[in-house]
């Protein structure tokens, strides 16, 4: 029997309980895994809502992104071996392979190494961010060395990888936020340009950052209304890629009165779900790391015993950069 996060109704952080559950054993192309820590999106803050992309089949688990060792082979399972670290990267249903438990059954496909001397908290904060960026500006759109890149929403762990992506790709970027407060954070985190949409007009500080010539892609994070000031700020032929809604608007396509800009929806599951693609993506990472162009920023750390706590913060205002963290204490250690 583990501890496992499980939601009877959807609702706020209230309805999140701790409860006894066995763990099955794993089937084909299925580990059985420790999990040390997982990371927190707010994916998982929608999907207790009943707002996210799937709708969850109540009781519900909760998770998508986890680091720890693995217990336990399920037949078919020939990569990986008892007692690797592994990371798990969202590539499935939170109805699924729901990861905010003591252990854990993940698929295989879905499994990264940890890098050696990487710690559990870092392994769970790397993988669902760079990936995330790697396939919007890599397999969807090709940035090149001296694009401007827009990148709303930019404290997040998304967005903070994108800064460090955009730069190790030779191009620049900008970055999005709504007040001035983390302006000297996001300058210090590489950002070239910083726009605080609470106080300035997106579209004129975009045109002016890039010399009046416009951006060649934004990566949006924001959607809603807002697409249409990015839309008026991009250079012919730019690219606005969408990958979350956190505006919770219905996002408008720019129409005729625009200059000819290519907008187009993207989630990180077109890589992750993909095997080559995820091999791609797991070496454009890892090579990142091993220079230093990446450095996964960690926000903050719960512990498992504070989820509710953890779940407050995701959806709050009170965030500062990049990626949640719930280090998992299990009882057996006696913690």
């Amino acid at each position: 029997m583990v501890r496992t996060i499980r939601f009877h109704e959807l609702g706020g952080p209230e309805v999140l309980r701790y409860e006894e559950l066995p763990v099955r054993s794993p089937g084909p192309g299925e580990v059985r895994m420790r999990v040390d820590a997982f990371g927190l999106n707010r994916a998982e803050v929608n999907f207790r809502r009943g707002t996210y992309i799937d709708d969850p089949v109540l009781p519900a688990g909760l998770g998508y992104e986890a680091s720890g060792e693995i217990l336990e082979l399920g037949p078919d399972v020939d990569r990986w071996a008892v007692g690797d670290a592994v990371s798990v990267v969202p590539a499935f249903s939170q109805n699924d392979y729901p990861v905010y438990a003591e252990e854990a059954i993940a698929p295989a496909a879905a499994l990264v190494a940890r890098p050696d001397g990487m710690d559990a908290v870092t392994g769970a904060a790397i993988w669902m961010p760079y990936v995330t960026v790697y396939g919007a500006l890599q397999e969807v759109v090709r940035v090149r060395p001296g694009d401007h890149v827009v990148i709303t929403a930019a404290t997040n762990s998304v967005g903070m990888a994108a800064i460090q992506v955009v730069r190790h790709l030779g191009a620049i970027p900008i970055a999005t936020t709504r007040t001035a407060a983390k302006h000297d954070a996001l300058r210090e985190a590489g950002a070239a340009s910083v726009i605080a949409t609470d106080t300035e007009d997106l579209t004129d500080a975009i045109l002016a950052a890039t010399g009046g010539q416009g951006a060649q892609v934004a990566f949006d994070a924001v959607a809603g209304p807002q697409v249409e000031q990015l839309a008026r700020a991009m250079a012919p032929n730019g690219t606005i890629i969408v990958h979350g809604n956190l505006s919770g608007q219905p996002t408008p396509f720019p129409g005729n009165r625009f200059g000819p800009v290519w907008m187009r929806r993207y989630t990180l599951f077109e890589v992750t779900k993909d095997p080559a693609g995820l091999r791609r993506a797991e070496h454009f990472v890892r090579a990142g790391l091993a220079t230093g162009a990446f450095a996964p920023v960690i926000d903050r750390v719960f512990d498992f015993d504070d989820i509710a706590a953890a779940h407050i913060y995701v959806d709050s205002d009170e965030r500062r950069l990049g990626k949640p963290v719930v280090r998992v204490r299990r009882t057996e250690q006696g913690a």
